[in-house]
């Protein structure tokens, strides 16, 4: 069975960081790529980025360009969203999600209903 659990959110100051985690199971993560997304209250889900564990490629939504990184830890499993220079926008629920048919390119902007395999979500607030 697939498992993606989030952890690391937190409730920052405006212009801080946080290191998301997103640990598999199930799955190895050098065979399937992970994308990242943020709910903000009361509104939909959206991408912010993702990674091709086969090429290595990494994609940003522009909200979030240059102040996220996301990176992978094969030993361990585990994606990481290094977020910096963090804005009360960047307040959410951020998600994990992999699929068997999704692969992480530069062909369009990965929508939510593209997934079945979903992480619980991890709280991050920005905040003075």
């Amino acid at each position: 069975q697939v498992q993606l659990v989030e952890s690391g959110g937190e409730l920052v100051q405006p212009g801080g960081s946080l290191r998301l985690s997103c640990a598999a199971s199930g799955i190895t993560l050098d065979s399937n790529d992970i994308a990242w997304f943020r709910q903000a209250p009361g509104k939909e889900r959206v991408w912010i980025s993702c990674i091709s564990n086969s090429d290595g490629r990494k994609f940003y939504a522009d909200s979030v360009k240059g102040r996220f990184t996301i990176s992978t830890d094969n030993a361990k499993n585990t994606v990481f969203v290094q977020m910096n220079s963090l804005k009360p926008e960047d307040t959410g629920v951020y998600y994990c999600a992999t699929d068997t048919y999704f692969y992480c390119d530069d062909s369009g902007v990965p929508e939510p209903g593209w997934f079945v395999t979903w992480g619980q979500g991890t709280q991050v607030t920005v905040s003075s």
